[in-house]
């Protein structure tokens, strides 16, 4: 009996699947372990892109729509060509109100230069007729002290005060007593108070 198995089933051809159970049997628990470590490992921690890395490059490595195209673009510089536009016109605004300034700014010069000339012109006259009315009024007073005392008197009378005192304040004393002599005590009184008054403003030296 045991001869006829030995013929049926050889020594070594026993050992071989033996061994080729137990080779199988060490892979299927080399197989699990490692699935179990691989589960325990904490995300991100396993290098080059491997599963379990969750670092933007490993995603975007694994992702198949990770390359940006011209479309996805779009939006972006859709946008950016609306603030330029915007900025543009802002610039063409802020141009535009400056050439606004230089044109008012010129208009306001040419008008303060006209101002000015107006100004030196209207001075020049004033100055004339200043002049002018200084040479009347002296020219006058010389006729009234070259005129007779009782005659000039009787002209003087007729002045308001104030008038009056400013002729004879332009007089030579000798010649403005003689006129004050020959008019109404009270009005003589008066103008001789307007020219004392008149006098006490003069600066003394």
């Amino acid at each position: 009996m045991r001869r006829h198995l030995r013929k049926l089933i050889p020594g070594r051809g026993v050992l071989a699947i033996i061994s080729g159970l137990m080779i199988a049997s060490a892979m299927v628990r080399l197989g699990a372990g490692a699935a179990q470590a691989l589960d325990n490992l904490p995300k991100g921690e396993v290098a080059n892109g491997l599963p379990g890395d969750t670092s933007p490059a490993a995603d975007a490595a694994f992702q198949p729509g990770a390359c940006v195209g011209e479309e996805d673009l779009a939006p972006a510089l859709e946008a950016l060509r609306a603030r330029e536009a915007q900025v543009a016109q802002r610039e063409e605004e802020l141009r535009s109100r400056l050439q606004s300034l230089q044109v008012a700014e010129t208009t306001i010069d040419q008008k303060l230069a006209a101002m000015q000339d107006s100004e030196q012109r209207l001075r020049a006259t004033l100055a004339m007729a200043e002049t002018a009315a200084e040479n009347d009024v002296a020219q006058l007073t010389q006729v009234y002290a070259n005129m007779k005392p009782r005659e000039a008197a009787a002209v003087f009378s007729q002045m308001e005060p104030d008038f009056a005192a400013g002729f004879l304040g332009r007089m030579r004393p000798d010649a403005a007593a003689a006129i004050l002599s020959g008019m109404d005590p009270k009005l003589a009184y008066t103008i001789s108070v307007m020219l004392a008054g008149r006098n006490a403003n003069a600066p003394k030296n």
